[in-house]
């Protein structure tokens, strides 16, 4: 057995990958993590190209790459050797933006350091599909196969059409993920300028200065205890927090 895919009835592929369409819409609703999310996307992926023995999701942030969701520790494997020797078919994807696949990994040429790497993992297939949302390339998602020969044309399609719906999905979270990070850094923002506050209005009384005055003496705390100016005030109003730090 070479683990090539037998006939059986054909099923539109829409009609196919509709119920996996509804679950990517149940995760744009939720306010799954980044990470739960791709891993969510990666499992999809997995059982909606027949073969597949495990998936994953390859982000691409300007030279910053890195898998997310990967379903095994093989999947994650093959990727950090993709990164490490900078070829290979999910690279590849995402560069040309348009459907890789590798019938037989001892025998692919196109990435022969790649391939003969990965295949010492016990991979023997592969297939990868470029994620874009509207004009911007997000990176690829790829499936795996353990036998030569797994995929075929139909896989192409299937992962092509997962890969257009699962783009947005990817966009989504990471927009999300921005925003609740950019919410979280005002938030901290806000806090460091009260405790700074507080700070002067302590170092104000206890010493019998002015605003500037105080303003400078924490400048200079910060910098003689080369910590951040924030954690310098919040010693001045808590001195019992600094000794716990100590």
């Amino acid at each position: 057995m070479n683990g090539k895919r037998t006939a059986g009835p054909t099923v539109p592929l829409t009609d196919e990958l509709a119920g996996v369409f509804a679950r990517m819409s149940g995760l744009l609703l939720s306010a799954e993590t980044v990470e739960t999310s791709l891993s969510l996307l990666s499992s999809l992926a997995q059982e909606s190209v027949t073969g597949s023995c495990g998936a994953g999701v390859t982000v691409i942030e300007g030279r910053h790459r890195v898998s997310s969701g990967s379903t095994d520790d093989r999947v994650r494997a093959a990727d950090a050797l993709q990164y490490e020797m900078d070829e290979g078919p999910c690279l590849a994807a995402a560069t040309a933006r348009e459907v890789v696949r590798v019938d037989d990994l001892r025998r692919e040429r196109r990435w022969p350091r790649w391939a003969g790497a990965a295949s010492s993992l016990g991979l023997r297939a592969a297939l990868s599909a470029p994620l874009v949302a509207g004009n911007a390339g997000l990176g690829a998602i790829k499936v795996y196969a353990d036998h030569p020969g797994t995929f075929d044309r139909r896989s192409e399609q299937l992962l092509t059409l997962f890969s257009a719906q699962a783009a947005f999905l990817v966009a989504n979270v990471q927009s999300h993920d921005r925003a609740r990070r950019l919410s979280e850094g005002m938030r901290q923002a806000v806090r460091d300028r009260d405790v700074v506050s507080t700070a002067k209005g302590v170092l104000m009384g206890r010493h019998s200065v002015d605003e500037d005055t105080a303003l400078r003496m924490l400048f200079s705390r910060s910098r003689d205890q080369g910590v951040a100016l924030a954690d310098a005030a919040r010693a001045v109003v808590d001195p019992a927090a600094r000794r716990r730090r100590l």
